[in-house]
C-alpha cells in the first residue's frame, strides 16, 4: 500500500510540474467536499469530508481528501477518520467517472468493548454533472466485505461540491 502512495504521488507531481509554465497552479485547484448531519432516536451523526482538487484539463482531475465521521446510539460510539486519492474523468461535461481509493481508521466503543482498526474501501462511481462545481451520482466500494466495513452496502450515493 505505502509504494501505490508513494507511486502516485510521484506520477502527480510529476504530470503538475510537466504543465505548460503560462498557467497559473491555483487556477487549476479546486477545494470542496461534503458535510452532513444526522439526528434519530437517539442517534447522532456527523460528519465532515473537505478536498482538493487539480484539474489538469476540462477532463481529468485528482486530487486527496481527508474525512472524518462520529456516529452514537446508545451506548455505540464510532468515530472514523479517512484519507482518500481522488480521480475524476469526464467523456463529456455532464458526466463524471471517478475512482476514489480511502483509507478508513475506526475506533468503535458499545458498552467497556473497544475496538480499533484500519480497512481500505475502493469506490468506482459515476455522477451527473451540474456545471463545473456539483456531481451527483453513486459509487461501488469494490473491496466491501460486510464484516469489516461501517456501511451496511457497497453503493453509496454521491454529492460533490466544488469552488
Amino acid at each position: 500500500m505505502k509504494k501505490f502512495i508513494f507511486l502516485f504521488t510521484l506520477l502527480t507531481c510529476s504530470i503538475i510540474f510537466s504543465q505548460e509554465s503560462d498557467t497559473n497552479f491555483w487556477e487549476n485547484v479546486q477545494f470542496g467536499g461534503s458535510f452532513g448531519l444526522g439526528f434519530g432516536n437517539n442517534s447522532t451523526t456527523i460528519a465532515i469530508a473537505p478536498s482538493a482538487i487539480y484539474n489538469f484539463n476540462p477532463s481529468f482531475a485528482l486530487g486527496l481528501g481527508a474525512g472524518y465521521q462520529y456516529a452514537k446510539r446508545g451506548d455505540f460510539k464510532n468515530n472514523v477518520f479517512s484519507s482518500s486519492l481522488l480521480s475524476f474523468y469526464n467523456p463529456i461535461p455532464e458526466v463524471q467517472i471517478s475512482a476514489e481509493f480511502e483509507q478508513l481508521f475506526v475506533n468503535r466503543t458499545l458498552g467497556n468493548i473497544k475496538d480499533n482498526f484500519s480497512y481500505p474501501a475502493l469506490y468506482l462511481g459515476a455522477a451527473y454533472r451540474v456545471g463545473r462545481n456539483i456531481s451527483i451520482g453513486f459509487r461501488y466500494d469494490v473491496l466491501f466485505d460486510e464484516n469489516q466495513s461501517i456501511y451496511g452496502s457497497a453503493i453509496s450515493p454521491v454529492f460533490r461540491v466544488f469552488f
